[in-house]
């Protein structure tokens, strides 16, 4: 087993501010600790410290064993890497170069090059030496796992192919099978359903491995995590218990903190008051110009030890989704077939309806919202959307090439479709009311997960949608945020379509959609979490 040790680790960030400043904990051999924290904290960049992917401003970082990393977006639905690929960048550094000189190796066979044939024979034995081979047996037992499918049939498949919850399903069979004794996972639960997430808390209390993982999931958090590390306030602070008692400890931390602060500043206050009155007898006494030197060294030493740490700040979101009034059907689906995923299905939605979409990963959910935003979709039958509804789309991965490398304030001046422009001024309102404020200048592919989930609400806010069609909205929001959403989906005016497999955000639907395994979508009146809980095909 292996252990991880952060001391007094700090980070810059290239615009000046600190995100991280004095942060320590260990986590030690097998144990399993949730780090956790508000988006935008700095939890993925110091995972990414902890991986070495970027150097800390100061401070060490102290690991024993084989790392395997988790990212928090694993696959792209941008580029052409496969599932070889995806599997690649898991692996230790060795396989994962000579991989990658395998797959140079084999381009330049398949052109014809002269010199090919001896290339690819090196690369074969280098490939063999890394411990490739053995690589691909793991592999092999991954994808049969999460994709039902051998190695040499999964390997070439496209990632963005897969679904959210089966990139992720994959990389969690590869990493918990392998030979790497410290795990960091950055969400590891996203997009997976909730069988997944069951077999992912499984997995967690039953592995030697010595994990630490980001989430947002309370569920999973309360089932997994020995301890739980708190990013806040530029900081970190360390609960020796679980989940349950976590609360009740932050609480007590702030408490302490507050009558630290009221001490504080009580002795500071004294103690200034004692050098104003040794400053006006030290004019009238050489003795007490002495006393009034030794209190202002006595003043400047304790201003230069400083406060306790800073109280972490609340955060309060708020969302205004407004919408607005439209046909009363809003939506009607006849005979509508997925192609290669769903059988025919008739479906009703009325103005003002929240309708959760559920069932497994890969049955066809997130094609079906894509469908309604417009989006190229194979499909047969008929779908509709109401008069004036206007649909206006959440993305599960965060796939956004129209916003990548632009500051959020551009993106909000700018406009776009149905979005009127807003000045700089009214722009930083905004912003300021999903806690973006301190972004406003920031490009929107450099957020965190959660940053960037929020502003694509504040989108859909701007936007004028009737419909919101959203796709996993809560995988990335911190407690605070998902809180926020929930409210303000309470007083949209529209209608809500949302894949979720959020346990605790389902509840607050009026409908359930299920999509099947077997191609079937039927509708219940309960959140439908495992096969068994379907109703009869037809019934509502």
């Amino acid at each position: 087993m292996g252990y991880v040790d952060v001391a007094h680790v700090s980070f810059v960030l290239p615009d000046g501010r600190v995100l991280l400043d004095d942060a320590s904990f260990r986590v030690g051999d097998g144990r399993k600790v949730a780090l956790v924290g508000a988006n935008g904290a700095g939890k993925t960049t110091l995972l990414r410290v902890i991986a070495g992917d970027v150097t800390p401003s100061s401070g060490t970082v102290a690991r024993a064993g084989g790392l395997g990393v988790m990212r928090q977006f694993i696959g792209s639905v941008a580029d052409d890497s496969t599932v070889r690929d995806l599997l690649s960048s898991l692996a230790a550094p060795a396989v994962r170069a000579a991989g990658e000189r395998l797959a140079r190796a084999e381009r330049r066979l398949a052109g014809g090059d002269e010199t090919a044939q001896l290339r690819y024979a090196d690369a074969l034995v280098a490939w063999g030496d890394a411990g490739g081979y053995d690589a691909e047996v793991l592999w092999d037992t991954a994808t049969v796992a999460a994709l039902g499918q051998p190695w040499d049939v999964a390997a070439a498949r496209p990632v963005r192919q897969l679904s959210g919850g089966e990139q992720k399903r994959l990389a969690l069979e590869a990493l918990l099978r392998g030979t790497d004794e410290v795990l960091l996972l950055d969400e590891p639960d996203n997009y997976l359903d909730v069988a997944g997430k069951r077999w992912l808390e499984d997995e967690l209390r039953a592995t030697l491995k010595t994990v630490l993982f980001v989430s947002h999931d309370r569920a999973l958090l309360d089932r997994t995590a020995q301890r739980i590390v708190t990013v806040e306030a530029h900081t970190t602070w360390v609960h020796g218990g679980g989940f349950a008692s976590y609360h009740d400890a932050r609480a007590d931390r702030v408490a302490r903190l507050d009558e630290l602060h009221r001490r504080w500043n009580e002795e500071h206050q004294r103690l200034k008051d004692l050098v104003r009155t040794l400053q006006q007898q030290a004019k009238n006494s050489d003795a007490m110009a002495a006393r009034y030197k030794a209190m202002q060294t006595r003043l400047a030493k304790f201003e230069e030890v400083g406060p306790p740490p800073e109280r972490p700040r609340e955060q309060h979101v708020r969302v205004r989704l407004r919408g607005g009034r439209t046909g009363m059907r809003a939506l009607t689906c006849t005979g509508l077939e997925l192609d290669g995923l769903t059988d025919p299905f008739d479906l009703e939605v009325f103005y003002g309806e929240r309708v959760a979409v559920v069932g497994p990963n890969g049955s066809g959910k997130s094609h079906f919202l894509r469908l309604l935003a417009g989006g190229a979709v194979g499909h047969a039958g008929g779908c509709k959307l109401g008069a004036r509804v206007v649909p206006g789309l959440f993305s599960q991965t965060h796939e956004h090439p129209e916003l990548s490398g632009r500051a959020l304030v551009d993106i909000l001046w700018r406009g776009e479709g149905d979005r009127t422009g807003l000045d700089r001024g009214r722009a930083i309102a905004a912003l300021r009311r999903y806690e973006l404020h301190g972004q406003a200048d920031q490009p929107f592919d450099t957020l965190s997960g959660g940053q960037q989930a929020r502003f694509q609400i504040l989108l859909l806010e701007l936007s004028g949608a009737t419909m919101l069609l959203l796709d996993e909205p809560t995988d990335n929001l911190d407690v605070a945020s998902a809180d926020a959403l929930e409210d303000g989906l309470a007083s949209y005016d529209g209608t809500v379509l949302a894949v979720t497999h959020d346990r605790w955000f389902a509840r607050g639907f009026d409908r359930y959609v299920a999509f099947a395994d077997d191609g079937s979508v039927v509708e219940s009146d309960r959140p439908v979490w495992e096969p068994g809980d379907l109703p009869a095909v037809g019934s509502r």
